[in-house]
């Protein structure tokens, strides 16, 4: 069977072109020109994209194979996403790839606002040194007021808050509890305007931000505030601005993007305290690097069938940054469950508590189904059929989510009943800076251990010399024990240990040992891969 077809119709970085050319053909055309672009389309399964290739309408209907449309980058601009929705064609994007390039640059140019560096650099180069005409302003202790507490937003504030600013903000859809594990207050957009010293703008252009800051704010400013604008043009009414710097109603300005672009005419480039770059925020060598990776693995992902975490349309959906780290985890419970319950269920029931249950976390029970069928069908599970091998197998899955939680900040627990009538329960959580794996609860007992490659899970009545006789049987057989904890609920009750071990353990060991210590559950679970 010939391998699918992926058109790179711009350019991409040298590590995303490898990551295709491993599993794709790949062909290579020149997108902004349609003579060259439409005929290639025509046996495409999939294509890339920059800003420059129209994916239109007409593009989808001659590529009558296209099945994945990928942006190497954020905007869609030139993606009719109606048209490919209704032809049945995934689109993607890489959303994460210039998040950091995008918060760096906004944080130079307040930067250069501040020190009037441009200014000054143009001045010296032509002969002239005027240190006294361009002083400038300190960060310390001043007031940045940071419109939009996305993933950009978050990171200028997280990068501003170390030269000691104190930062508000205003975005009408981050819950407090966000903004309080920043360090930012939450404020009124009237009142951020009032009180900032600074304003960085980091909002996604919509009907509803559009012109946000216009005449009107601009009135309610201090005269020494400065603003940076380097997310989308038009948040920021231009003409409005050049009024209030006019005026003095403003003391500078930073502009990285535009109402109108390419833009190489506007009266704000008159003024000597305004600051513009040509939209250079995703201008670095790392995020055109992430962007053409990202959209390698979206192109295998939805070629594969697999769930694409970045798709926009038609299957998978958008899955909220906060949630992508749980993924691996899901999967992983999943598989541990399946084990554990030693058979066919009739119903899992997945429960996420805590912070996270605020999101759309329905994806969280895809990954659970991935990881539970993994092991038990021949045919290969994704996130896209996962729901319907459940349904042939008659397991019923449910979601619950609950913003509470007693013991962890969240935690995701799978439960259920073995065909021998036994309760089952897995729960794993992530913790730490590094956002680390831990399993916290197996059938009903506390635990606390990292999942790994090769595991074991030994149910028995506790008593004196368990452990030895574990730890003689797999060091017989050369399985080296990386990890080992006991859980219980009191001495000579219920009892379960929990090993991470460095190889796979074999069938007949798990048997010996289920043997010699009476255990009433010996289950072993590999999750290499996942």
């Amino acid at each position: 069977m010939p391998a699918p077809v992926v058109l790179v119709a711009e350019e991409l970085s040298p590590a995303g072109v490898a990551l295709l050319e491993s599993s794709f053909e790949v062909r290579f055309t020149d997108g902004a020109d349609r003579s060259k672009l439409l005929p290639a389309l025509a046996d495409a399964d999939a294509v890339i994209v920059r800003s420059a290739t129209q994916i239109d309408a007409e593009a989808i209907a001659v590529a009558r194979r296209l099945r994945v449309v990928a942006r190497a980058g954020v905007g869609l601009d030139n993606v009719d996403v109606d048209a490919a929705t209704k032809a049945g064609v995934m689109v993607v994007n890489a959303p994460a790839s210039n998040i950091v390039s995008a918060a760096e640059h906004a944080v130079a140019l307040l930067l250069a606002l501040a020190r009037n560096i441009p200014q000054a650099m143009t001045s010296l180069k032509d002969g002239k040194w005027k240190r006294s005409a361009y002083t400038g302003v300190e960060l310390q202790d001043k007031v940045v007021g940071i419109l939009g507490l996305g993933r950009i937003g978050a990171l200028v504030a997280e990068r501003l808050s170390s030269f000691g600013m104190s930062v508000i903000a205003y975005d009408p859809y981050v819950p407090a509890a966000r903004s309080t594990q920043l360090g930012v207050r939450l404020v009124a957009l009237d009142e951020l305007l009032a009180e900032a010293d600074f304003i960085s703008v980091h909002l996604p252009k919509n009907a509803e931000t559009t012109g946000l800051i216009g005449d009107r704010e601009l009135h309610l400013v201090k005269p020494a505030v400065r603003i940076v604008n380097a997310a989308r043009g038009g948040i920021v009414d231009e003409v409005a601005l050049a009024s209030a710097l006019r005026e003095g109603r403003v003391a500078g300005a930073a502009l990285d993007v535009y109402s109108t672009e390419p833009c190489t005419d506007s009266p704000l480039f008159a003024f000597d305290n305004v600051v513009v770059t040509p939209h250079l925020g995703a201008s670095t060598v790392e995020a055109q690097e992430k962007a053409g990776t990202q959209v390698a693995r979206s192109v295998r992902l939805a070629l594969a069938g697999e769930f694409v975490p970045d798709a926009v349309n038609v299957q998978g959906g958008v899955v909220a940054e906060e949630l992508r780290p749980w993924l691996p985890l899901c999967e992983k419970l999943g598989r541990i469950f399946a084990a554990l319950a030693g058979g066919g269920t009739a119903a899992v029931a997945v429960e996420v508590r805590g912070e996270i249950a605020e999101f759309d976390v329905s994806v969280l029970a895809l990954a659970a189904m991935k990881g539970l069928f993994s092991d038990v069908t021949e045919e290969p599970v994704s996130y896209v059929n996962a729901p319907l091998v459940a349904k042939e197998r008659g397991v019923e899955v449910s979601l619950w989510a609950d913003l509470v939680s007693a013991d962890w900040r969240h935690v995701l627990t799978l439960r259920g009943t073995a065909p021998d009538g036994r309760l089952v329960s897995v729960a794993g959580t992530l913790t730490g800076p590094r956002q680390a794996e831990r399993i916290v609860e197996v059938n009903g007992l506390d635990a606390d251990i990292a999942p790994t490659d090769h595991m074991m899970f030994l149910g028995y009545a506790d008593r004196p010399g368990v452990v030895g006789v574990v730890g003689q049987i797999l060091g017989a057989r050369q399985v080296n024990i990386a990890g080992m904890q006991v859980c219980r609920h009191a001495q000579g009750g219920e009892a379960l240990i929990v090993l991470s071990v460095d190889s796979a353990v074999p069938s007949d060991a798990a048997s010996e040992i289920a043997a010699a210590i009476g255990a009433d559950v010996a289950r072993v679970v590999d999750l290499d891969g996942v």
